[in-house]
């Protein structure tokens, strides 16, 4: 085999540069997982570092490249309906066993791992792009509506207000009914489920499912419509499976809050803006882009501010090649065409602008939105601020934390963080290649410094223990520039790379990135595959019927008519079903010393305390997970003023008085 040396491959070139410039930061930042635990800091240097290596190690063999095996022309054929018999069994397991079990969940990652299998391994001849579409939103529908059709209520937290919102809007017929929320400065999804209620004559429920939870699917396409305009089809196909099989994107397809419908905005705004840096636009085109930013900010505060992080890393794209180093004579045209760079001062201004305006008159926490964040921010700086300060992370970690982690609790952080770091180590590739001079663009360097802000972010951020903007929401929404430019990383391996070392890359991908992001916590919140480690965050129809009968018993008291002694106390998340309901507004997380027995007066009990993760907290105020026996919650010395069987309230016994 012949190698190419540094000098021939011109070692000033920026991808070259970039990728021994990521191979030594990865080398500096590996040092780091000696002095934190925190699950990223211990696999980003790895998964960057490899990368690296892998793109340097394509640049050597690229002159040498043959041909990648394909699928035979037989097994191509049948593997479409090999899917679709799949899918028929992740409708019939769902609805013979109740739930979404451990069997749906292998099921799922063995039908999406034939799916990239197809994408990446069928020969052109072969490829039918329109059924491998037709293949992924399938699956992203079954997968979804899985969850939402055999879970009773709502899965998730937030839900449960937004759905007390959109009933008040239903009941007093006006917008005015949610006044005195953040959301009224943002109420394009309350006022989309309301009407759909109205107008297909459903409950809220239903109208919420038929309307943003039907859209959830769909909208992986504009993905696969983003990544067309850079890249051909199989790889614009690619992306759209890398996304539509996402953790945190199946986690706002099933816990439909704002965020979700200020996703599929996003993505449409995405997709959106791509265009015009890809096209001869005209006035319509850009009339697009901008109602699209409109509706993000009338739809979410979280998304709002994504979106200007978009706006801002386009904005940047443009000014790098206006007075950056990339001359518009340096692009290779037969990679991308030759355009001069979209003027985007005029849109900035205008969201940012609508965004001060919209969040200033936004009332929030007695006072606008935008003061109270800026108070936040200015807090978090103030007091928890500080290199490595993960602490604030404890939020959700066992008080036990000096003890030894069982195997079990070693490997749950990797497994739900394996899909994100395998489509992190592909982006990183996919960024290598754009940097070369011959192939920068606004829209490639768009969607790379979009996707670094959001790192920022997501991960950065947090080490110096600031969270303000909720690192958690813009996952979903990284994912969309991390797929185009994942996709266009292993178009990139695929074609430089040795035939076995492509097959063994692909292989890994095809068979490890489905199985990890469904059993990511984040795809089964509502019936977590590691359920020690992870809370449920959706209830049966026994915890329901109970909160709506202690809302009876109780008359549902005002939080101001409410004693602190006669605050209510249960676990975490259940509290949050009862305060965010109004079932007994003035609820929170009881504390239980370990082995020992909680002190409150009024107490809920519910069976799951005792065989699933469910969540107390220490004297301290420290939280963890514990089994709780029905004796630590509800003492011998209280009276039982409720039981179903499953969940139990207590209260002080007369006899005490």
């Amino acid at each position: 085999m012949k190698y190419s040396s540094l000098s021939e491959l011109r070692p000033l070139r920026l991808d070259t540069v970039a990728a021994i410039g990521g191979l030594l930061l990865a080398l500096a930042l590996f040092p780091l997982r000696f002095l934190t635990s925190q699950i990223y800091i211990k696999t980003v240097p790895v998964i960057l570092g490899t990368a690296c290596v892998l793109y340097i190690v394509s640049l050597y063999q690229r002159d040498d490249a043959r041909a990648v095996p394909t699928l035979p022309s037989s097994v191509s054929m049948a593997l479409p309906s090999v899917v679709f018999v799949g899918l028929s069994g992740l409708v019939v397991l769902p609805v013979l066993q109740g739930e979404r079990t451990l069997a749906f969940f292998g099921l799922a990652s063995v039908v999406g791992t034939l799916v990239i299998g197809q994408i990446v391994f069928v020969n052109d001849r072969d490829l039918h792009p329109g059924l491998l579409l037709l293949q992924i939103v399938c699956f992203a529908f079954v997968f979804r509506f899985a969850a939402l059709y055999t879970t009773p209520g709502y899965i998730g937290i937030d839900i449960w207000t937004h759905r007390e919102l959109v009933d008040a809007i239903l009941t007093e017929q006006s917008l005015s009914a949610i006044s005195d929320n953040k959301h009224y400065g943002s109420p394009f999804y309350h006022l989309l489920v309301a009407a759909s209620s109205l107008l297909y004559d459903v409950p809220i429920r239903a109208a919420l499912y038929l309307s943003v939870g039907l859209v959830m699917p769909i909208s992986v396409l504009l993905v696969y419509a983003t990544t067309n305009l850079l890249v051909s089809t199989r790889w614009a196909v690619l992306a759209t499976a890398l996304y539509a099989f996402g953790n945190h994107v199946a986690r706002w397809g099933i816990h439909i809050i704002p965020t979700s419908l200020g996703l599929v905005f996003f993505l449409a705004m995405l997709y959106a803006l791509i265009r015009v840096m890809r096209i001869e636009y005209t006035i319509r085109d850009f009339a697009l882009l901008l109602l699209l930013s409109i509706a993000v900010i009338l739809t979410h505060q979280v998304s709002t501010f994504i979106m200007l992080v978009l706006l801002l890393a386009a904005f940047i794209a443009q000014l790098v090649f206006v007075i950056g180093p990339f001359g518009l004579t340096r692009l290779d045209t037969s990679v991308f065409r030759t355009k001069k760079p979209v003027n985007l001062v005029g849109l900035v201004v205008f969201n940012l602008g609508l965004t001060i305006f919209v969040w200033s008159l936004t009332p929030y926490n007695q006072d606008s939105f935008l003061g109270t964040v800026l108070s936040y921010f200015t807090q978090t700086l103030e007091d928890s601020a500080g290199f490595l300060n993960t602490a604030s992370e404890s939020e959700t970690a066992k008080a036990g934390a000096e003890a030894a982690p069982t195997l079990l609790e070693q490997v749950v952080p990797y497994v739900d963080n394996l899909g994100f770091l395998l489509l992190l180590g592909s982006t990183f590739a996919g960024c290598l290649y754009v940097v070369h001079r011959r192939r920068a663009e606004q829209s490639v360097f768009t969607l790379l410094l979009a996707a670094a802000f959001m790192l920022v972010f997501i991960l950065g951020f947090p080490m110096f223990g600031i969270r303000t903007f909720i690192p958690t929401r813009w996952f979903a929404f990284l994912y969309a520039p991390m797929a185009v430019l994942g996709a266009i990383g292993l178009r990139t391996l695929r074609g430089s790379l040795r035939p076995s070392l492509v097959v063994a890359v692909l292989l890994i991908g095809a068979l490890a990135y489905p199985g990890a992001m469904v059993l990511a916590v984040e795809s089964n919140v509502e019936n977590p595959v590691f359920s020690d480690q992870h809370e449920r965050l959706a209830y049966d129809e026994t915890e329901l019927a109970a909160a709506e009968s202690i809302a009876e018993l109780t008359g549902s008291p005002d939080g101001e008519e409410i004693r602190p002694d006669q605050q209510l106390h249960t676990d975490h998340p259940y509290q949050t079903l009862f305060s965010r309901t109004g079932a007994y507004p003035s609820t929170t997380t009881a504390t239980v010393p370990e082995g020992g027995v909680a002190a409150h007066d009024y107490t809920v009990y519910r069976s799951a305390q005792s065989t699933e993760a469910t969540y107390v907290t220490d004297t301290d105020g420290t939280a963890r997970i514990e089994d709780l026996s029905p004796t630590q919650l509800c003492r011998p010395d209280q009276a039982t003023v409720y039981t179903n069987g499953d969940v139990t309230m207590c209260t002080p016994s007369p006899a005490g008085r």
